[in-house]
């Protein structure tokens, strides 16, 4: 992006200064701390599925206003829309996806999103080398709509069904998903388990978020994921993905346009395969540990790599594109996702989008934060200082996730609630 944007080939007529990049890049991220609790207020009010619907429109006002003239005012606007609809997508769709699944494919499912939003960025980046692009425009602006009229096909989650008291439309909901009768043990089982967690939540005197943190096990996996979201929001990954051209013009390396764009997404891509292959074997725990280990590794050596060039020392080509090859992999296979899928498994389905909201508002400010300071910290202290920022936040995170995190892999809430309860932290 960033290369297209500072160039004379700019979709705004001119390039873009670096102080402008930096909003660009980074306002998504900021308009994400809005989009999260539009997103809660919405799926809780009206459901799940008017939820998603809700981020399909805004994605489609996306494409809408860039399809119009376009201005540095415009972009940023439409990055805006952007960044409310991704808020929206990692809030509903976890939520959604946990609510219609059985628990053997929880993490498979969950993992999903990730892939298909790498599909698609690498659909665009190969529609973008062939095709003009308004015709790209137009041709993206048929998914959201697409996906608009087929969510009227699809059902509401069983538990937003129970939540609004109806218990039988959402033992049908069930049956359907699972291709069984509605009388059927597996489909009674899980309606049990949703009206047991209805219950709970009713039995609590104060709903509000004060009363939330009141309740012991959800405080816990609250403060919990809190820090966790600081590691999986400042990984360093994002920013190598937004400014990956700066980057490799800081790291010396050469890479044509077309190979850098079209290499990134389809790393990314095989990481999610990969991700989805083991999380129900492996677990969530594990997984999301690895990747944060790796991730201050390669990311470690990015940093030493800046610091070995300004000594005039020279590096073979090939080792930073490996590492950052490396880290957007890690990012792709469980950095990103896995909170998600986690945090949507560890709470009661009654709280889940409040305190889902309140994490998504951190990680998206997080994420502009980094993002709008990264160039900064570059230019005044170099940018292997951001790097080693970055290796210092990913050890936290691994620390973090194989000390204090639960494994969540086919567990109902109240395991998790006890297991939270087991465990010595405040």
């Amino acid at each position: 992006m960033s290369k297209v944007l500072q160039s004379d080939q700019s979709p705004i007529g001119r390039p873009l200064t670096n102080n402008e990049l930096s909003w660009v890049g980074s306002v998504p991220s900021l308009a994400g701390v809005f989009g999260a609790p539009l997103a809660v207020y919405i799926a809780d009010k009206y459901g799940r599925r008017i939820g998603i619907m809700s981020v399909a429109f805004l994605q489609a006002l996306c494409w809408v206003i860039k399809l119009l003239p376009l201005t540095i005012e415009t972009l940023i606007l439409a990055r805006i829309c952007c960044g409310l609809g991704g808020a929206a997508t990692f809030n509903t769709v976890p939520i959604y996806v946990k609510d219609i699944c059985q628990a053997n494919i929880r993490g498979r499912t969950g993992l999903l999103m990730m892939l298909s939003q790498n599909i698609g960025i690498l659909a665009m980046y190969a529609m973008g080398a062939y095709l003009d692009y308004y015709i790209v425009l137009w041709i993206v602006l048929v998914m959201p709509v697409l996906s608009i009229a087929l969510l009227f096909l699809a059902p509401e989650s069983p538990a937003f069904l129970v939540k609004v008291n109806k218990a039988e439309e959402a033992t049908a909901t069930i049956a359907k998903l699972r291709g069984l009768d509605a009388t059927d043990k597996v489909v009674q089982n899980e309606m049990d388990i949703i009206k047991r967690e209805d219950e709970a939540f009713k039995s609590i005197a104060d709903v509000s978020f004060k009363g939330i943190l009141k309740q012991r096990a959800w405080r816990r996996g609250f403060f919990l994921m809190m820090v966790i979201i600081i590691a999986h929001a400042c990984n360093g990954a994002f920013t190598i993905i937004t400014y990956a051209s700066m980057i490799l013009k800081q790291l010396r390396v050469i890479v044509s346009p077309e190979l850098q764009s079209l290499s990134i997404p389809v790393f990314m891509i095989f990481a999610s395969l990969v991700s989805m292959s083991l999380v129900e074997r492996l677990g969530r725990k594990v997984i999301l540990a690895t990747c944060y280990i790796i991730s201050a590794i390669a990311l470690g050596s990015l940093g030493t790599i800046l610091v070995l060039q300004q000594q005039g020392m020279t590096v073979p080509g090939w080792m930073p594109i490996v590492v950052i090859i490396v880290t957007v992999c890690c990012y792709a296979a469980a950095v990103s996702p896995m909170p998600f899928v986690i945090m949507s498994e560890m709470f009661n389905f009654q709280v889940r989008s409040k305190v889902m909201c309140c994490l998504l508002i951190e990680a998206w400010l997080l994420s502009f934060m980094q993002l709008f300071s990264y160039t900064r910290i570059a230019d005044a202290f170099g940018a292997h200082v951001a790097f080693f920022i970055f290796v210092a936040i990913n050890v936290f995170g691994a620390f973090c996730v194989l000390v204090f995190l639960p494994e969540t892999k086919g567990k109902t809430v109240e395991e998790i609630e006890n297991d939270l309860l087991k465990r010595k932290l405040r």
